[in-house]
This record gives structure tokens, sequence and C-alpha cells, in this order.
């Protein structure tokens, strides 16, 4: 059997992972395992759901070695699995055969690859770090805009002295004014505060 492996680092408002699919389907992949994840992260769950699926024989199909990790460690980890369930991974163009004897050529090829994708990302943290640091420097102000009282929305103003008199809860409250919890804690906070 054929599985293929898509990932994207953040949410598919930002990034989508309809070009991997497309990929993968041309490299015969009959399921595919798909995620919004850092390659970084260790625990992801479409890709351990996969491979503790995976049986003796299959193949894993992915466009790059990035795609399955960030880690060479992480790498390492997958390809001991690999030997022990001989299963075989294309990588885009580059195939790696662990249903017989893997040559330490192909192993050492691999695993520098995962040292290249684990290298790029730790310069693009660099990077963002850097870009982080020169923004506050020109005094940019970072994160989420602040809220005052004067940003509240109606219905949470219009029905605070409802709940401040204990006619409703604050379960309740929150869902009347269609927010989460946290979100009406800050307001509530907010307009104590004045």
């Amino acid at each position: 059997m054929i599985y293929g492996y898509a990932r994207c680092s953040t949410n598919e408002t930002k990034q989508d992972v309809a070009r991997q699919l497309n990929d993968l389907k041309g490299m015969g992949a009959r399921e595919v395992y798909y995620e919004y994840e850092s390659g970084a992260k260790l625990q992801r769950p479409e890709l351990s759901k996969l491979l503790g699926h995976v049986a003796d024989g299959d193949t894993i199909v992915t466009t790059e070695v990035s795609r399955i990790t960030r880690s060479v460690r992480q790498l390492c980890d997958i390809l001991e699995l690999a030997k022990e369930k001989r299963l075989k991974f294309i990588f885009g163009s580059f195939v790696v055969d662990c249903t017989g004897h893997i040559d330490v050529m192909t192993e050492g090829m691999l695993k520098m690859m995962a040292l290249f994708a684990e290298i790029e990302r730790n310069l693009i943290i660099e990077r963002v770090k850097s870009g982080i640091k020169c923004a506050k420097a020109k005094g940019v102000r970072l994160g989420r805009p602040s809220v005052t009282v004067n940003d509240l929305p109606k219905k949470v103003i219009d029905n605070y002295e409802i709940f401040k008199d204990g006619h409703i809860s604050k379960k309740d409250y929150a869902k009347l004014c269609d927010i989460s919890r946290p979100t009406l804690n800050k307001y509530i906070g907010l307009m104590t505060d004045r």
C-alpha cells in the first residue's frame, strides 16, 4: 500500500497543502495523512497515526524530507522504524528502500537532507527573532492591538448589569454574547477597572 504524508507549518488560512496533496496522488498515494504542524514538533497526530498504521512492505511518499521532519534525531527514529517494518520512502524523486539492506550512502544522504532541513528551520527562527528585535527597536508595537472599554461589543456592555446583579451565570453571559469565557473574563476586567 502507498501512503502519502503532507504537512504545512501554519493553518490553512496562511498555507495550503493542496499542492502537496496533488503531488502525492501523482506519486501513487492511495491514502494521504496531512496536518498543519511545525516540522520540528516531535509529536504530530497525523504522522503518528501514519507510522502506527503502516505495515511491513508499505511505501510512504512525501514531496520532500522536510515535510516528514526538520529534525535529524526524529528522522533517525523514523528510519529505524522503516528498517523494522521494511518500509519504502519516496521523498520527491529520492527513494529510500528499507525493504532490504539500505546502503550507507543512501542513509547518509537522507540524514544530510534532514540536517539541511533542520538548519533551514533554525535560520528561519533566527531571521524572525532578528526581525522582531529590529521592529521593537523602531518602536513598532507587536501583538494584538490593546482593547479598551470603548472597543467592547455592544452585547457585552448591554448585558453586564444583568450579569453583575446575578441574574445570569458567566457561562450564560458568554453564550449570550457569543464569545469565549476567557474573552469575557478580559472584558469584565476592563469594565470593572473603569
